[in-house]
């Protein structure tokens, strides 16, 4: 309300062609644009190998994630979101994802998970803070369940009680009424979500974006994909490739901020040592800066 959000600020002075396509796509749904990337999977494992001699286990989702980081860090605009037809710039930068609360059984229930990283995060912090908020999912001391599973069994509870609360939430975070700690508990209110395709063994998607929060991107992991290419010899040869669907809401801002995002965010795909420093600078949306401290390992 009058221009601030537990999870955001009002940004004023935009342009006003971007301004009005809120007006014009009014939802998410109405703007989402979608995007296709693969992954160099053979340079990739290679580097995921070299870490692990090095003692240092990554993931290809960690480095996705950090690359989005990195992108965000330099980038604020893509940090952005749009509610009642209001730009406002967010103050976290969180990314959510699902997992199977037993990684071994596919028939094990689902949870999703919400974590927020500091724009300077380095790879091996991005890696850091997924790894505790899975285990903490998966933790067996209050039956793996966090505060979201613990919500969606309530208000299915009772009949109808879902449509009201979900109802109160959106009248509520339409003026920006609804509780920061609240708010920081829904994977709904994050910057990008991420699913892991490949690891039930489905091809990657151009996910749709939730016109409920505020995600304003969407990343969709896929299975290996092997294509015959043409090498530097002019040879033939079979190369394996990690594809990405990627959806993002367009009204968050331009085409060219986007472009520049995304070709930093593939550039540290590509040389993924980039992501093992602090960026040199971070920028942020004025009077609109974060940071979360990094955890304290044993």
């Amino acid at each position: 309300m009058f221009g601030y959000r537990p999870d955001g600020r009002r940004i004023k002075g935009m342009d006003p062609i971007l301004q009005i396509t809120p007006h014009l796509m009014p939802m998410r749904c109405d703007a989402q644009v979608f995007l296709e990337h693969k992954l160099d999977y053979e340079m990739l494992s290679r580097y995921i190998a070299r870490k692990a001699v090095e003692g240092e286990k990554v993931t290809f989702m960690q480095i996705i994630v950090a690359a989005y980081v990195r992108g965000v860090s330099q980038h604020p605009e893509i940090n952005r979101f749009i509610k009642n037809k209001q730009y406002f710039s967010r103050n976290n930068l969180s990314v959510a994802f699902t997992l199977l609360k037993d990684s071994q059984n596919h028939d094990s229930p689902e949870s999703t998970v919400r974590i927020e990283f500091d724009p300077a995060d380095t790879l091996l912090d991005v890696r850091d803070r997924m790894v505790a908020a899975v285990e903490a999912n998966r933790g067996e001391e209050n039956g793996g369940d966090v505060f979201i599973d613990k919500l969606a069994r309530f208000v299915i509870s009772l009949p109808g009680l879902a449509t009201v609360i979900v109802g109160l939430v959106r009248l509520l975070d339409r003026y920006g009424l609804c509780p920061g700690a609240f708010l920081r508990e829904l994977p709904f209110y994050s910057s990008m979500f991420i699913t892991n395709n490949a690891s039930i063994g489905l091809h990657h998607v151009w996910h749709h974006i939730y016109n409920f929060g505020n995600v304003s991107a969407f990343f969709g992991m896929g299975s290996v994909l092997k294509e015959a290419t043409v090498d530097s010899e002019g040879k033939v040869r079979m190369k394996r490739w990690l594809p990405i669907g990627v959806t993002v809401d367009e009204r968050v801002t331009s085409g060219a901020h986007y472009a520049a995002f995304f070709a930093d965010v593939v550039r540290c795909l590509n040389h993924p040592e980039l992501l093992e420093t602090p960026p040199e600078s971070v920028r942020y949306d004025p009077g609109v800066e974060y940071h979360v401290p990094k955890l304290n390992k044993a």
